[in-house]
Parts: structure tokens; C-alpha cells; sequence
């Protein structure tokens, strides 16, 4: 496994996630899709459906990588392991979430406030055509923050524990939160599985980046001590029981205020203060949470190897 956690963080970094790639959490989405139309037609409880949606999605995601790594194992060794760190390697979002985010810096250190917009619309759920640029270096660093624990910390966690089924199956939960997690009328009973799965499933994880952030934040800003105390005094201020973590993590490191009022779908939608105003939002506040976001994911993938190999070295495993 430490081989497989390896190999697919490597590609993750040199590769990413190319647009022409049939990437796997694209076919979950479409899948997501079309099974949609199909269940809330069907209307006879949403809530019921929103349960059948979530368990196929997640189940069709699950057994997809179990096949794919079991007929891989057949052909030899080498064959699982490539197979297995190519799947796990399609659950991880660094390099991906980087480059997302460098493209608003760019286009912000271009003061083309349009393109930012554009650019800062490609990776948050929420309205981004009137946002200001302080609210759009706001919108990239909260998701640069949260999807350090969705993109990265999850993704490894539960490969580790199940190798790329479990991954997948990650994922695939993630994209259900994503696309009917909403607390809007169309998804407030559809959705609801499918966002409390997620809240379940990113609980631990959300734990550990509470841990490593400020040592990421140590390593790269100075501020490790700050970044700790933020996670905890403002790391339970959201209605997710995960979310605000991370972010009040980022928000310490980089001295700044996250959080207020957001628009989705039209609607407004104001989420608790995280942080302290010890400066003005800056553009390059996203490089530095890019850089952050870096670190952690290595210092994270670094501990579990190392306590995946401590484990199955204790005398009681062998």
C-alpha cells in the first residue's frame, strides 16, 4: 500500500487532472445525473430516493474499482499495483486544486476582475458574477482550505484503510454532496443523505487537518501557533461539523478574516466570521494558501505511510 499511496501522490502532483482525461469523478457525476432524473421523477418519498441515489452511486463506485483491482491482480503483481495507484491517484486533487486557484491569482494580478470571476466560478458552488476582488481571494482561499481536507486528506485516508475501492467510493460520496447536497427546495430532502454521508465521512479526516495545518502553517508562514488557536476557537463555527476546521486552520496561518455572506443561486446565505482582520485580503494570500496546502498534503501522506508501516510491523500483525 505504501507503494500504491506513493506512486498515485506523484502523479497527482506531475499530472493532475487534464481536461481530456475521462476522469472517473466525472463519470460519478454523470451517473449522478442520470440517476437523478430517474429517482426524483419517481417522487413517491425524496427523501427515500435520496437514500437509493446515494447507496447506488456510492455502491456502482465502490465495486467498480474492487473489480478493476481484482482482475489486475490475476495478470501479476506489478499490474495491481499500477492499476491500484492510477485509481487512487484519480481520487487526489492537489495539483488540480493549485492550478484552479493560481488562475484566479493570474487573472487578479492582471486586474481582469471578470476573468476572476470566471476562474473563481470553476471550483465554489456559490454566485460569483458580483463578487468583489476581496471576496474572490476570500471564495479561493475557503476552498482551497476545505478541499485540502475533500481533495487530498479524505481521499488518502480511505485508501489507506481500503485501498481504491474505498477511495472511489470517497469520492464518489464527495461528488454527491457536491452536486445535491444543497439545502435549497429541489435537494433539502433529496440531498440530505448524501450531505450528512459526506459530514461522516470527512469527520476524522477534518480531525487530522486540524493537527497538520498548523505545522504546515508553522513551515510556511510562521504562523503555527495562530493557525491552532483559530482551529480553536472558530473551528465549530459552521453548519457543517467539518468545514470551518480547515478554514479557521488557513485563516490563522494567513491573518486574515474568512466567512460572511454568500449568494446561491440568488439567494443569500451568511456564514459565521472565521479568523482575525490582522491585514487586508491580499492576492498573493492564494498563492500562500496553495503553498500551505502543499505542505500539508505532504506532511500528511508522510504520517501515514509512517504509521501504515509501523502497524503492519507490530509483532501482533505479522
Amino acid at each position: 500500500m505504501i507503494i500504491k499511496l506513493v506512486l498515485a501522490f506523484l502523479l497527482d502532483i506531475l499530472v493532475g487532472d487534464p481536461y481530456w482525461f475521462p476522469h472517473p469523478v466525472r463519470g460519478m457525476g454523470k451517473l449522478i445525473q442520470i440517476l437523478e432524473k430517474l429517482l426524483y421523477r419517481s417522487c413517491f418519498n425524496l427523501k427515500i430516493s435520496g437514500v437509493i441515489l446515494a447507496t447506488l452511486v456510492v455502491g456502482i463506485s465502490w465495486f467498480g474499482g474492487f473489480v478493476m483491482v481484482n482482475l489486475a491482480s490475476r495478470a501479476g503483481k506489478w499490474l495491481e499495483i499500477g492499476v491500484e495507484s492510477f485509481l487512487i491517484f484519480t481520487t487526489l486533487s492537489v495539483k488540480n486544486l493549485a492550478d484552479e486557484a493560481r488562475g484566479v491569482y493570474q487573472a487578479l494580478d492582471k486586474d481582469d476582475i471578470k476573468l476572476a470571476r470566471r476562474k473563481v466560478g470553476r471550483i465554489v458552488g456559490r454566485d460569483t458574477h458580483n463578487l468583489s476582488k476581496s471576496e474572490i481571494i476570500r471564495a479561493t482561499v475557503e476552498t482551497v482550505a476545505e478541499n485540502s481536507v475533500d481533495g487530498v486528506i479524505s481521499p488518502l485516508f480511505f485508501a489507506l484503510l481500503g485501498g481504491a475501492p474505498l477511495a472511489l467510493a470517497y469520492r464518489a460520496i464527495n461528488t454527491l454532496d457536491s452536486m445535491v447536497g444543497y439545502k435549497n427546495q429541489r435537494y433539502k430532502d433529496f440531498g440530505w443523505f448524501s450531505a450528512r454521508l459526506d459530514d461522516v465521512t470527512n469527520f476524522i479526516p477534518a480531525r487530522i487537518a486540524a493537527l497538520f495545518i498548523p505545522l504546515a502553517a508553522f513551515l510556511t508562514t510562521g504562523r503555527g501557533k495562530d493557525s491552532f488557536r483559530i482551529i480553536l476557537r472558530d473551528g465549530k463555527k459552521s453548519p457543517s461539523p467539518n468545514a470551518a476546521i480547515p478554514e479557521a486552520g488557513f485563516a490563522g496561518a494567513l491573518g486574515i478574516k474568512l466567512g460572511g455572506r454568500n449568494f446561491y443561486q440568488g439567494k443569500e446565505e451568511s456564514r459565521p466570521l472565521i479568523g482575525e482582520n490582522l491585514k487586508e485580503k491580499n492576492k498573493k494570500d492564494i498563492l500562500v494558501a496553495i503553498k500551505i496546502m502543499r505542505v500539508l498534503s505532504a506532511l500528511v501522506l508522510l504520517v501515514f505511510i509512517g504509521g501504515y508501516w509501523t502497524f503492519i510491523n507490530m509483532p501482533f500483525i505479522r
